[in-house]
C-alpha cells in the first residue's frame, strides 16, 4: 500500500499493538539465547562495555543496569567516536563488548565493534538484522527477532531488545528467565488499561511545549526513551533526568509550564522518585506518574501499570509512554509515522 494513503500513524499504531505477540516470540526464543550466555560465562569477563545509538543506547543502559545488578560486573557506556573519529584502540582484554542496534547497520557501530574485537574483547551483537553488517563483524550475534518495523519511531524493536537482554543477562547467571513469564499478556493489560488515560494525558499535554521525563535505577532507561520518542514524533523540547540528577540544579528550571513524566514501577527505583515527584510538584509542574508504583509517588494523574519483577518492569512501562507519544502528535496536527528530517536508519560515523 502507498504510504501515502495510510492515516497518519497508522504504522506506529500497529507496532505498539504488535508487542505482545513479539514478547511471546522472544520468550520462546530463550533456549537460543542460551548458548550464547554459555559462550559469555566461559569468558569471564572482568567489565562490560555497552555501545548504540538513538532508542538502541536506552535499551544498553537498561542493560547496564541489568549486568551491574544481576551480574555484579562493572559495566560503562562505550563512546564509538573514540575510535572512529580519534582512532584510539584500548586494551580490551577480558572485556565484554556488547552492541545494541535494531538495524545494525550504523557505520560507526560496526566499526567500533570491529575495533574492540582486534582489541581482545569478547564481542556480542544484538540485532533486529541477523544478516546485518553489525552481526557479520562480531564474534557472537544475538537476534531480538521483532519482525520488520516500518514506522520512523521504534516502538517494538526497542521493547524486543529489552526483553532480549534480560534473557541474555539472566541466562549468564544461569537463570530461567522466571521475570518475565507472561510478559505478553501483561503487555496486554497495559496497552488495554492505559488507553483511556493516555488519551486524558495527550489532551492535557496537547499544547505543552517543554516536558521533562525522569526516573530512578531501571526506569532510567524508560525516561530517556520516553524524550526521545515524544521530540521526534511531537517536536517538543523534550529532556530526560534520572531522578537524582533533577534535582541536583535542572530542577531549577521546572514550572508551571513544564509537563513531567515520572516513570515509577515496584523497587528502588521507584521509591525513590516520591521526594522527585514531590519537589516538581512543589514547582507548579503539570506531574503524570506511569508505572506499577504510580500511585505510591503521586494523588494526582497516573498511568498505572502491572506489578512485574524491577528489573523487567521498563519492558512494560514505556507501553503508555510509546502510545503517548502517538497520541500526543496526532493531537498537534502531525503524522508521527513520517517525522520531518528523519530515516529509519541513522547512519553516523
Amino acid at each position: 500500500m502507498n504510504p501515502a494513503a495510510l492515516a497518519p500513524g497508522a504504522r506506529m499504531r500497529a507496532e505498539i499493538a504488535a508487542q505482545p505477540a513479539v514478547f511471546d516470540a522472544v520468550l520462546g526464543r530463550r533456549a537460543e539465547f542460551a548458548g550464547v550466555a554459555a559462550a559469555i560465562g566461559r569468558r569471564r569477563p572482568r567489565f562490560a562495555l555497552l555501545a548504540a545509538r538513538g532508542s538502541s543506547d536506552h535499551a544498553a543502559l537498561y542493560a547496564k543496569y541489568l549486568i551491574e545488578i544481576l551480574l555484579r560486573l562493572p559495566a560503562g557506556l562505550a563512546s564509538p567516536s573514540t575510535t572512529t573519529l580519534y582512532g584510539v584502540e584500548p586494551d580490551l582484554a577480558d572485556v565484554l563488548f556488547l552492541t545494541v542496534s535494531q538495524s545494525g547497520g550504523s557505520p560507526d557501530l560496526v566499526e567500533a565493534t570491529q575495533a574492540a574485537r582486534r582489541c581482545g574483547a569478547l564481542t556480542v551483537a544484538v540485532t533486529n538484522n541477523p544478516e546485518s553488517p553489525l552481526a557479520s563483524v562480531a564474534e557472537l550475534a544475538v537476534g531480538i527477532g521483532a519482525g520488520e518495523e516500518l514506522a520512523v519511531a521504534a516502538t517494538k524493536t526497542y521493547t524486543a531488545s529489552l526483553l532480549t537482554l534480560y534473557l541474555l543477562v539472566d541466562a549468564v547467571r544461569d537463570g530461567t528467565g522466571a521475570a518475565a513469564a507472561g510478559i505478553g499478556d501483561l503487555a496486554e493489560q497495559t496497552l488495554a488499561g492505559s488507553a483511556g488515560p493516555v488519551r486524558e494525558a495527550a489532551d492535557r499535554y496537547r499544547f505543552v511545549e517543554r516536558i521533562v521525563t525522569t526516573g530512578r535505577g531501571y526506569s532510567s532507561a524508560t525516561a530517556a526513551e520516553a524524550a526521545l520518542k515524544l521530540a521526534e514524533t511531537s517536536y517538543l523540547a523534550a529532556r530526560a533526568y534520572s531522578g537524582a540528577d533533577l534535582l541536583h540544579g535542572p530542577v531549577a528550571a521546572i514550572d508551571a509550564e513544564t509537563g513531567v513524566l515520572a516513570v515509577a514501577s515496584a523497587g528502588p527505583g521507584g521509591a525513590a522518585m516520591r521526594d522527585v515527584v514531590a519537589a516538581v510538584r512543589e514547582r507548579g509542574a503539570d506531574v503524570l506518574a506511569v508505572g506499577s508504583a504510580a500511585a505510591e509517588v503521586t494523588t494526582g494523574p497516573r498511568i498505572d501499570v502491572p506489578r512485574t519483577a524491577d528489573e523487567v518492569a521498563p519492558v512494560l512501562e514505556v507501553l503508555p509512554l510509546q502510545q503517548l507519544a502517538l497520541e500526543l502528535a496526532l493531537a498537534r496536527g502531525g503524522d508521527p509515522d513520517r517525522p520531518r528530517g528523519l530515516n529509519k536508519v541513522t547512519r553516523t560515523r
